[in-house]
């Protein structure tokens, strides 16, 4: 048993070892290093499974799928927690946080990257439901983090309708146990991911069916798809800057991520339903409504986070029309999107500290005034845009592609949505970077290298993928179906 689990430590025994150590240390500099110190580490760790692939237990395991998200998650956790280092220094200087807070943000930074690896690398649905489950209470507390009104009415609105959501799905993975059980018997080995995938054609097709109605319901919620994103915009809103680049860039992902495992028990019963309708119907509704609800943001943050309900819809939709073009373009624009939106809350969050509000009609001519920032802002959403030669654009464009080719009449609402959004990011962007300056002009020390970090990841993605990338997302899109 140590032997099998000892090759994870490095993503799991890590950063549950850091927030436990986080807790008990009361200077904020000290901690904020050794929790950017806990995430790099992490990062080692998850990066050493592109290397070696420890063998699968009845708990954990390490396949090609969720080597892409743990990589994705780690290296984006490590960039925010720089981020949040000069973020969180900014907000004891201004009195808005207090030493006790920084204790406890910096430990359930920790105990959420933990409870997202540990939902990644799951091979037993229950656990994945119980990581998933962890790390959405340790970011509704950190939602709360300012104690105003409106910071803790945004993280019980979050906890409230992810309690729906999660026990929804709940009952899905209780139905893919009962649908397994005739066929593999009572115990732990009935739960494990390894086993249902191979054993699934016996399963029975109408439990399936339900549960996979329940699953995309109650994960759905947690990836913020329209018609159960509701707690999304008020979180990013009213949350530190820093966990809002962890939603829109990790956690979204880690429920998409048990969405795709649980479509892929769908295709390997020939009874059962086909699941990409649903999810792409839902992947659309997300696209339309989030596109159309930016030219009504007056809150620079709610703009994003509406930005992120567009863009997974996006997402979904592409893992909806399946294939092999449309599942490679759907893990790239995932990518993509993780490291895009992230940059841009980065810039965001210092933004709105220099400024003193998030009011959209109170920040002007950020590239006059602060040119770092402004033109950081100012790529991050040509970029999320989907403007060549961005990375975001080749992903769109290929989903573009895959829908003219498999279905022609959907590739009109998908367009149109996209266009959509396209003029909304610009009509604000323009408002917000270009013009003369408005509001506070105090100078701001930020820490730049997340932010073009991320920026010049997407900009080399978009003008040329590595081979050895390319093959590896290749083999994944085949491995979804």
């Amino acid at each position: 048993m140590i032997e099998t689990v000892l090759p994870y430590l490095g993503v799991l025994g890590i950063p549950i070892a850091a927030a436990a150590m986080l807790a008990c240390i009361p200077n904020y500099r000290i901690s904020a290093q050794i929790n950017t110190v806990a995430c790099l580490i992490t990062l080692i760790g998850a990066a050493s499974f592109l290397i070696v692939k420890p063998d699968a237990s009845t708990l954990l395991f390490i396949d090609d799928l969720n080597i892409v998200f743990i990589v994705v998650n780690a290296f984006v956790g490590f960039t925010t927690s720089v981020f949040s280092a000069s973020y969180i220094g900014h907000e004891i200087e201004s009195g808005r946080l207090k030493q006790t807070h920084i204790r406890f943000y910096h430990a359930m930074f920790q105990a959420m990257m933990f409870g997202m690896n540990l939902a990644l690398i799951a091979n037993n649905i229950g656990l994945m439901w119980v990581a998933v489950e962890l790390a959405t209470l340790t970011t509704v507390v950190m939602v709360g983090l300012y104690r105003t009104h409106e910071a803790l009415e945004a993280a019980w609105k979050y906890f409230i309708l992810g309690s729906v959501g999660i026990a929804l799905a709940l009952f899905g993975t209780t139905l893919v146990y009962v649908a397994a059980l005739p066929v593999l018997g009572e115990g732990l080995p009935t739960m494990a991911w390894t086993n249902l995938i191979v054993h699934v054609a016996r399963f029975e097709p109408a439990l399936l069916n339900l549960a996979f109605v329940f699953l995309l319901l109650g994960y759905g919620t947690k990836v913020g798809l329209v018609p159960v994103h509701g707690w999304l915009p008020d979180a990013h809103a009213e949350g530190p800057t820093p966990i809002s680049a962890v939603l829109s860039g990790l956690l979204l992902n880690v429920a998409l991520y048990a969405v795709l495992r649980f479509k892929m028990l769908m295709a390997g019963n020939a009874g059962a339903v086909a699941p990409g309708p649903l999810m792409i119907g839902m992947g659309l509704a997300s696209l339309t409504f989030g596109a159309f609800m930016l030219y009504r943001r007056r809150d620079i943050k709610r703009l994003f986070a509406y930005s992120s309900i567009e863009h997974m819809g996006i997402i979904t939709f592409a893992f909806g029309i399946g294939g092999p073009l449309a599942n490679f373009a759907g893990l790239l624009h995932m990518t993509m999107h993780s490291l895009t939106k992230s940059a841009i809350f980065y810039a965001v969050g210092h933004i709105a500290q220099i400024k003193g509000t998030q009011k959209i009609d109170e920040i002007r001519g950020l590239t006059q005034s602060h040119p770092l920032l402004g033109w950081g802002l100012v790529f991050g959403v040509l970029a999320i845009a989907g403007l060549p030669p961005m990375g975001i654009f080749m992903s769109e464009f290929l989903i573009v592609t895959s829908t003219m080719a498999r279905d022609p009449w959907l590739a009109i609402p998908l367009v149109a949505g996209l266009l959509v959004g396209f003029g909304a990011l610009l009509l604000r962007l323009n408002t917000i970077a270009f013009g003369e300056p408005l509001g506070s002009n105090a100078p701001c020390e930020a820490s730049y290298l997340p932010l073009y970090c991320h920026l010049a990841i997407v900009l080399a993605a978009g003008i040329y993928l590595p081979s050895a990338l390319v093959h590896w997302f290749q083999a994944i899109a085949l491995l979804l179906g």
